[in-house]
């Protein structure tokens, strides 16, 4: 262990992030999602990761889905990816993984060690490039919440009501925290994404157990703990625990993929500088009220294509950095990679991989099925009658976690049409050898993606 190493590793004190000799880390990174726990809207697939991941099974074979998968993983995120950020000056990657990487639900706590290792190489690459790796549970047997990034194919979050789920939720926090206790380039665990707790009876009581299990192993890194709903609501919390952290997601409604412009009114809000203030302080009210560090865990604007409104996100982002600066928050933008939605680069419009999915890729867009990516404009015949429907049967129906239209939205474009579409994406690699397989998966080699310049500037000038 060098001397950087031995003070590296971060606790907390009061509001503050500090190494052993008591200097403050400010956390200034990404998220990598799209790799160990995918998503729709960043490989470009629909509905959730099993449901692909069964339909390229079925298509490319075993060799070649097995191929696919492990080029994939090396390409996506490795060494150089790792030496690009930290030439922005950042200097922390949250790494959310899915459970099925460590555990299949055949042979419940049964742990893979092929799960660990795959995290080991990014947990080393980054600590190879000062980076440090925030260890992010992104989706736990019986799915947290209620949509595609918890790998949930309905809209019920299960986890809250089996017992079963959260002790394999446990079991894997135990193992984690054993491999990594020594590993002071961890900045800690984030135990799990933006929980969808209907009762908001279970949260608390949940995170108190799984902190109690992960201090019985390691009683030293951070943990980060979102808020209910989704890293938005912090009131099931009484006094934090100790070396915590809470952390809130801090997207803003300008920019999603259907928000206004900035100033202006999006989703009959107007937002502008003072109104993004507003919201963060709401978010954090229960960080600054109990005196403890704030990490927005994930935020971030939707690019279109269009340089008009993407200028105004741009300026989006500008403005929530300056905020988080004033405040003293870190940091983790929402998301590294893509195929050209939010990534600081994307594969190339011209790679293998976006060349054999084009079609495919227009068509889930016309019918509106990617909830994050794309817009209902296609499919407004089909929306209107069922929310007129609801407006008028059920007034008083506010589900959870946002109100009938989103849910609407989430049942119709996310499941009832994203469903079929998982056989028109498998079909796009229909013949595909194993050789070929490999050469598709490299189209996320950082050597070979596209870089959106603007962001990486706008992210350099914080280091």
């Amino acid at each position: 262990m060098t001397s950087d190493d031995a003070n590296a590793l971060l606790k907390v004190d009061g509001t503050r992030l500090v190494r052993p000799d008591g200097t403050e880390v400010v956390l200034r990174g990404v998220g990598l999602g799209g790799w160990m726990n995918m998503e729709n809207f960043i490989t470009g697939y629909p509905a959730t990761e099993s449901q692909m991941r069964r339909a390229l099974r079925r298509v490319l074979g075993e060799e070649g889905y097995q191929r696919f998968f492990d080029r994939f993983y090396t390409a996506f995120f490795g060494p150089d990816d790792a030496a690009l950020l930290a030439s922005l000056g950042l200097n922390s990657v949250r790494i959310p993984f899915n459970y099925h990487h460590f555990e299949d639900d055949e042979r419940p706590f049964e742990l893979k060690e092929e799960g660990f290792a795959r995290l080991d190489a990014a947990v080393r690459a980054c600590s190879d490039h000062g980076l440090y790796s925030i260890l992010d549970l992104h989706a736990v047997p019986g799915a947290q919440n209620q949509h595609w990034h918890s790998d949930n194919p309905t809209h019920w979050a299960h986890f809250w009501t089996h017992p079963h789920f959260q002790d394999r939720a446990v079991h894997l926090w135990e193992a984690l925290a054993d491999r990594y206790k020594d590993n002071p380039w961890v900045a800690g665990y984030n135990p799990l994404n933006e929980p969808g707790d209907v009762s908001g009876t279970g949260i608390a009581p949940f995170y108190e157990r799984v902190e109690r299990a992960i201090r019985a192993v390691d009683p030293h890194h951070v943990l980060y703990f979102d808020g209910n709903r989704y890293g938005t609501d912090f009131s099931a919390f009484d006094e934090p625990l100790p070396n915590c952290v809470y952390t809130t997601h801090d997207y803003a409604l300008p920019g999603f993929v259907d928000g206004g412009p900035y100033p202006g009114e999006s989703r009959g809000q107007y937002v502008d500088s003072d109104r993004l203030e507003q919201t963060f302080l709401q978010r954090t009210e229960y960080m600054r009220r109990t005196g403890t560090p704030i990490w927005i865990g994930e935020f971030g604007p939707v690019y279109t294509g269009d340089p008009d409104r993407d200028a105004q996100r741009y300026q989006v982002l500008r403005d929530q950095l300056d905020i988080y600066r004033e405040h003293g928050a870190s940091w983790s933008l929402w998301t590294y990679k893509d195929i050209g939605l939010q990534g600081l680069v994307s594969a190339a419009p011209d790679s293998p991989y976006l060349r054999r999915i084009e079609a495919f890729l227009a068509k889930k867009a016309r019918l509106g099925a990617d909830s994050w990516g794309s817009v209902d404009t296609g499919i407004r015949h089909l929306m209107e009658p069922v929310e007129k429907l609801f407006a008028e049967e059920f007034p008083d129906f506010e589900p959870y976690p946002w109100n009938k239209q989103r849910w609407i939205q989430g049942l119709l474009r996310h499941v009832m049409l994203a469903e079929p579409l998982v056989d028109d994406f498998a079909a796009c690699f229909r013949g595909v050898t194993p050789e070929q397989a490999e050469e598709l998966a490299d189209s996320f080699r950082v050597d070979r993606c596209v870089r959106r310049e603007p962001l990486l500037e706008i992210l350099g000038a914080t280091g």
